[in-house]
């Protein structure tokens, strides 16, 4: 009977004690962050377009953190500067992600702001990056023999346009490429005590 108490009072003592190092402290660190100026929270289209970017699996191969220079060459990369809490305030769930088998998306919208070469880019990856493991999602598009008032046309390379007809972005695509733009970190960062660089 002794043994039992002691091993049911060691449980509980290890699973308050991941309690507060994983969720107590942590909240208590973060409790007063607010966003910085420059983020705004999602518009409508870019919340679509984010559960699209979810629902196609994209969190599996992008990442959308990039580290400071300490610890990796992201800055070199051309990703920008080291993410901090702040910057995911209106992020939930957060799409951190933990692979790169692609190039990390923190700032894509900064990087690529053109929706053109979004929306080509998910219709044909090689044709905007030779040599791309990426998917293509012809899904999220249509091909129609003519546009039709209202279509946003898709203008993929010579080599990639359907022997017949022109490429239309689905509602879907749209979205996605809008949630892709929003991701433009680039605004000004002032650091306060409980964000760390």
């Amino acid at each position: 009977m002794r043994s039992e108490t002691r091993l049911f009072a060691g449980a509980f003592v290890m699973i308050a004690a991941a309690t507060g190092a994983l969720v107590a402290l942590p909240y208590l660190q973060f409790r007063d962050l607010r966003p910085p100026s420059g983020l705004h929270p999602y518009t409508s289209a870019q919340l679509r377009g984010r559960q699209e970017y979810i629902r196609e699996g994209c969190v599996y191969c992008h990442s959308q953190q990039p580290r400071d220079r300490s610890q990796a060459p992201d800055k070199d990369r051309g990703w920008g500067r080291a993410s901090v809490p702040a910057d995911y305030f209106y992020d939930t769930p957060h799409l951190l992600g933990t692979m790169r088998t692609g190039p990390d998306l923190f700032n894509i919208g900064a990087r690529q702001p053109s929706v053109d070469w979004h929306l080509g880019h998910l219709y044909q990856p090689r044709a905007y990056v030779p040599g791309s493991i990426m998917p293509s999602f012809p899904y999220l598009f249509e091909v129609k023999p003519k546009a039709e008032p209202g279509d946003r046309v898709v203008a993929v390379p010579r080599q990639f346009v359907p022997t017949e007809g022109v490429v239309v972005a689905k509602p879907a695509a749209l979205d996605l490429a809008s949630y892709l733009l929003s991701l433009d970190h680039t605004y000004p960062l002032v650091v306060t005590d409980n964000q760390s660089r």
